[in-house]
């Protein structure tokens, strides 16, 4: 049996996965990794399935295993450390028996990744194993956890890849909503002309952003008859101040929308950090729908190459191969 140790835990590091889809008619949302493209990186560099990985909302920990077991790294870029010794980002890396990895706070960005060679082997809840924090499925993880691994029969290790700029805000693509056509048409327009900020409030559920300008709302006022709202809307309270909804938002909702950014930018949002300046961009559905193929063609299609090291700083240097077939810690015929 082999297990990762978790030996300091950030507030925000908990299990995700792709979350648990079909489930919104009973009051649950999807859930699942903030940022999905990181899952799909970490797997990829480590030439398996996307499964399940641990999410470090802002700050990593310190985490130890029993076997060496082979890592990825993605998302946020965070400072991180084999027994002192910085490893790549965005690549992956043998971590050693009993060697310590720590993982430090965002650079930039806001969700890092800890992808581990074969996944982790826990039971699934409602046909997942992510933790879903605001429905009580789940938690976010503690000191002294001990987290089964499952088997892992893959070799690859030393790969990295170019991710998608996606740590500094930017521009958001918006379909309209039912609620669009209510908001003034100088509103609207500068909705689309005005650059927005990430404000310090925010979570898995949704940021607030803060306009350039007033606020935003409608003259009959705020509140409308619930009805299910989804990740990507972008709810308009009594404050005036957009609020855009993530994968652990509720499911039905009465503040109007303005808009709802496309699954393909959500990433975007997710890992904009407080103080990063976004805008927004309505298109059409024609757009949207190309817009998703694309996405999915990137996330089936992600590119790895060799990572080159400097040897002085591998850990795992023996793990490597340096002649096809053969590892330093073996002898030629």
């Amino acid at each position: 049996m082999s297990v990762l140790e978790v030996l300091q835990a950030g507030p925000g590091v908990s299990v995700q996965d792709g979350g648990r889809p079909g489930y919104m008619a009973l009051g649950l949302s999807r859930g699942g990794a903030a940022d999905p493209m990181a899952l799909a990186e970490g797997a990829a560099l480590l030439r398996q399935a996307p499964g399940v990985a641990l999410e470090m909302a802002g700050f990593g920990g310190r985490f130890r295993v029993e076997a060496a077991r082979r890592i990825a790294l993605t998302g946020a870029p965070m400072r991180a450390t084999v027994d002192g010794v910085p490893l790549a980002w965005n690549a992956s890396h043998m971590l050693p028996s009993g060697a310590v990895l720590e993982i430090g706070g965002a650079l930039s960005g806001v969700y890092g990744y800890l992808t581990l060679g074969g996944g982790l082997d826990l039971p699934e809840k409602l046909g997942a194993r992510s933790a879903h924090l605001s429905a009580g499925l789940g938690r976010v993880l503690q000191t002294g956890d001990r987290l089964l691994l499952s088997g892992d029969a893959g070799r690859a290790i030393g790969l990295t890849l170019d991710p998608m700029a996606r740590f500094s805000g930017g521009d958001l693509r918006v379909l309209p909503s039912l609620q669009t056509a209510f908001f003034p048409k100088d509103m609207r327009d500068r909705f689309t002309q005005e650059r927005f900020t990430r404000d310090s409030r925010g979570n898995r559920m949704g940021i607030r952003l803060v306009p350039e300008g007033e606020g935003y709302g409608l003259t009959a006022g705020q509140s409308i008859l619930s009805e299910v709202i989804t990740a990507g809307d972008i709810q308009i309270p009594g404050d005036g101040a957009p609020y855009v909804l993530l994968n652990e938002c509720q499911t039905t909702g009465g503040y109007p929308r303005i808009g709802t950014v496309i699954p393909a930018d959500l990433p975007k949002v997710a890992q904009a950090a407080p103080g990063a300046a976004l805008r927004f961009r309505f298109v059409t559905r024609a757009e949207a729908l190309e817009a998703e193929a694309g996405y999915r063609r990137l996330l089936a299609g992600l590119v790895v190459r060799p990572l080159l090291r400097n040897p002085a700083e591998m850990p795992d240097l023996l793990s490597y191969e340096f002649i096809s077939g053969v590892t330093a810690g073996e002898e030629m015929p």
